[in-house]
């Protein structure tokens, strides 16, 4: 079913497919970022998407397990082309990181440590917080409109930041605030005729559940003793409960892959989180790296291979299923004074997470050294200061300068830092 056109520009299905393969390119830098550069590439620069209609999508988006980012690229896509535009936005969102993904995996296997590409990352994710920095500043601007908005905002921030507080009771207490605190205006804005056809959900749901479990119950049959079978069904348990995207995937994968089933080491672990925050597309992308890790560890690189399928389609199939079934109801929830009152409030919420997300990157890209530390109830990341990378300081300097100056595009920016970071690595 097509969505609703709510641009003002509406492009053809491929002109829209080299955006999407454009946008899953140069996703670095994690949700924040890609937010960013999505808000970006289809609300400023093409208006294919209003204002209201992305934030709507994003508050909705941030409400799901699973990445955020990916959901928002698919729910656009469905929005301008209908399924097929959304499986093609979802798809070209994460197969690019996908890619580089398993040859990044395959090197570390191979050689037993990291591959050399430190120096050209570090440029792209100085280049990142800047990104950040621009889309929070935009975003705030439209999202925080009035004064409770910028106090849920910075309670939002103050709750994960400071006493690391679980994301969904977050989101959940904005909800209240919004819902409770709504007034008969608040469902303003935008009027569009809506199609959230109960009977349809109810297909839809059916079909995505046959799509997402059918190759894994045929996988059981065919290899019943396969270490695949526990890697889909972890991941597909993983798919229903991580809410928050890939840092809370590891609080959930931690104790059960390190400890209970011994696949990866702690250290290993922590590897797969750089590789992924190296490489484009979602920071989700690290569970393809333990699945790939695992299968390799129990048959070698043809196992590894399709265990990295098999987490990828345990990961990402369920996302689908979320977008497709609850897309049509977002305008219909925007519309709705109450249930508008609480998306608008997780909107806010939303703005101090994202603050969340960009501090927590940026603290990990400046100082090579950042702790956890608790004082009573709080709990923060704390940087060793005396591990700061000045090479970091000067390239998101040049950053700023090319971004907020110049005004270059995103693919520009990024070439130009990563190409100074490689120069001074020479130096």
């Amino acid at each position: 079913m097509a969505g609703d056109k709510m641009s003002n520009s509406e492009p053809s299905l491929s002109e829209a497919s080299r955006v999407w393969a454009r946008i899953g390119v140069l996703s670095f830098g994690g949700p924040a970022a890609q937010i960013a550069l999505m808000h970006r590439e289809l609300v400023e620069e093409r208006n294919w998407l209003s204002e209201n209609r992305f934030l709507n999508a994003l508050s909705f988006c941030m409400l799901l397990p699973g990445p955020e980012a990916m959901q928002l690229a698919t729910y656009a896509g469905w929005r301008l082309h209908g399924t097929i535009g959304g499986l093609i936005a979802g798809l070209m969102f994460v197969l690019p990181g996908a890619i580089v993904m398993l040859a990044l995996a395959t090197l570390y296997v191979t050689m037993g440590q990291l591959p050399q590409v430190e120096s050209l990352f570090l440029g792209v994710k100085a280049a990142v917080i800047v990104i950040v920095i621009e889309a929070l500043i935009r975003v705030s601007k439209k999202a925080l409109n009035r004064p409770d908005y910028w106090i849920i905002a910075g309670l939002a921030f103050i709750g994960i930041f400071l006493f690391a507080l679980p994301y969904p009771l977050i989101v959940l207490a904005a909800a209240l605030y919004g819902f409770f605190a709504a007034g008969p205006d608040v469902g303003g804005g935008e009027t569009v005729e809506t199609d959230h056809n109960p009977l349809r959900t109810l297909i839809t749901v059916a079909i995505w559940l046959a799509i997402w479990f059918g190759p894994l119950i045929a996988l059981y049959v065919i290899l019943p003793e396969s270490i695949l079978n526990p890697i889909g069904a972890f991941f597909s348990k993983l798919a229903v409960v991580t809410f928050g995207g890939a840092y809370a995937v590891l609080a959930y994968m931690g104790q059960d892959v390190v400890q209970n089933s011994g696949w990866l080491t702690a250290g290993e672990m922590m590897d797969g989180l750089g590789l992924a925050e190296t490489t484009p597309g979602p920071l989700i992308l690290v569970t393809q790296f333990v699945g790939y890790l695992a299968a390799f560890k129990d048959g070698g690189f043809g196992l590894a291979i399709a265990g990295a399928i098999v987490t990828l389609w345990a990961t990402f199939a369920p996302c689908f299923l979320w977008i497709f079934a609850g897309a049509p109801y977002i305008e219909w929830i925007s519309n709705q004074p109450k249930l508008k009152g609480a998306l608008t409030a997780i909107t806010a919420a939303v703005v101090g997470v994202i603050l969340n997300l960009s501090i927590w990157f940026a603290l990990h890209v400046f100082f090579a050294e950042v702790e956890t530390s608790s004082f009573g109830w709080i709990t923060t990341s704390i940087p060793n200061l005396t591990t700061l990378d000045w090479r970091v300081v000067l390239l998101t300097g040049l950053s700023a300068i090319i971004l907020f100056g110049l005004h270059w595009g995103i693919a520009k920016l990024l070439g130009a830092v990563a190409i100074a970071a490689l120069l001074l690595s020479l130096f």
